[in-house]
């Protein structure tokens, strides 16, 4: 059975030019013509073609190609085993790629429009991707974390300088309401903490009472977290953690 030079074009995906390019330079003479002179194709040279396309996408020029599908000595299995070599090398290589790329995607969690020096400017010595693996590694797989990476990643300078402002604003009326020694229980702590949550609902994730009183616990737990509240004033944290929780109750009475 043969084939027409259309045909095997489309069998192959490539153009019928190129078949043409392939016939006048030797690289892929068809075996037959028919009585108008036309070009077919065997199974032959279907396997020749294939053979030509392999090495074509391992990036070998053509007049390479030629050299080695018309060395006396190789076989079909040789030029198999040899693009088998190349291809598996060429994935070991991408997929090395892919993983700097992954690694780079997820290096720029946080503030992904931001320029090295936009993120010095707007979070000062704090760096917004410090933790952005250990929160994959602990939420990666929770909606409120796909969430935080859509939001996030939409973001512009402007955008991360009001929400610094608006933590900066909290802080400093959280801090008058300690110094008025309201207790976490009082309705302007209460008042506090619900503006605490409205605010992770607005820009990373909807953050339920439940999830918010979680949280409101890490803050105390976790060292690191509780360093960033004390840092605010001393005895932040707790009071945060208890007005969260009475906040909490508060919504369902």
């Amino acid at each position: 059975m043969s084939y027409s030079v259309g045909q095997v074009a489309g069998f192959a995906g490539v153009t019928v030019r190129t078949l043409h390019h392939y016939d006048d330079i030797g690289l892929l003479v068809p075996s037959e013509r028919s009585h108008a002179g036309h070009r077919r194709y065997s199974d032959t040279d279907l396997d020749r073609l294939q053979q030509i396309l392999f090495y074509r996408e391992l990036g070998f020029p053509l007049e390479e190609v030629a050299a080695l599908l018309d060395d006396p000595a190789a076989d079909p299995r040789a030029h198999l085993r040899r693009q088998h070599d190349l291809l598996t090398a060429r994935i070991e290589k991408l997929q090395k790629m892919a993983a700097a790329v992954e690694h780079a995607m997820e290096a720029r969690t946080m503030g992904m429009n931001l320029t090295p020096q936009e993120k010095f400017e707007v979070f000062g010595d704090k760096d917004p991707e410090q933790y952005a693996e250990e929160a994959e590694q602990r939420w990666g797989d929770t909606e409120a974390y796909a969430e935080t990476q859509r939001r996030a990643a939409r973001y512009t300078k402007d955008d991360w300088q009001r929400m610094q402002a608006e933590v900066n604003d909290w802080s400093e009326r959280y801090n008058a309401l300690m110094d008025a020694d309201e207790p976490p229980t009082g309705q302007a702590a209460m008042d506090l903490a619900e503006e605490h949550r409205q605010h992770i609902c607005g820009w990373f994730y909807e953050c339920s009472y439940e999830i918010h009183q979680g949280l409101g616990e890490m803050y105390v737990s976790d060292e690191r977290f509780k360093a960033f509240y004390d840092s605010m004033r001393p005895g932040l944290a707790e009071h945060l953690r208890d007005a969260i929780k009475a906040n909490a109750s508060r919504s369902t009475s």
